[in-house]
């Protein structure tokens, strides 16, 4: 599928599947005129590109995970570098921080709203 056909069933920008392609993330192949031709199973890894942006990893360590990734399984840890698990590690561990802050912050609205909405009667 062209480029647009990818975007629409992706639900990712036409520039950010070139973007995901400057990057190395994905290899779509080419038609003879140049254009791009993005297969179902491009379309799937950009799902998970997707997937893992948006939980806020960012592209390189991205671009290392994806080779160890098949069909929505990772591979086993003894095929993974240490050094790289210690990274996703400390990425969630400060992303778990920032939830917690979060809840804190939300907490504290819940609160609030509480409390206006009891003094308003």
């Amino acid at each position: 599928m062209r480029i647009g056909e990818a975007s629409r069933a992706s639900g990712a920008s036409a520039r950010s599947l070139r973007y995901y392609e400057d990057e190395g993330l994905i290899v779509p192949g080419r038609h003879d005129n140049g254009f791009r031709d993005y297969c179902q199973s491009t379309i799937d890894q950009v799902l998970v590109i997707r997937s893992l942006l948006e939980s806020g990893l960012p592209v390189r360590l991205i671009r290392e995970l994806l080779p160890g990734h098949t069909a929505g399984a990772f591979a086993g840890a003894e095929a993974v570098c240490t050094e790289f698990l210690d990274e996703v590690e400390s990425h969630r561990d400060r992303l778990a921080a920032r939830i917690a802050v979060l809840r804190g912050q939300q907490a504290a609205l819940d609160a609030y709203l509480r409390e206006a909405r009891r003094t308003d009667r």
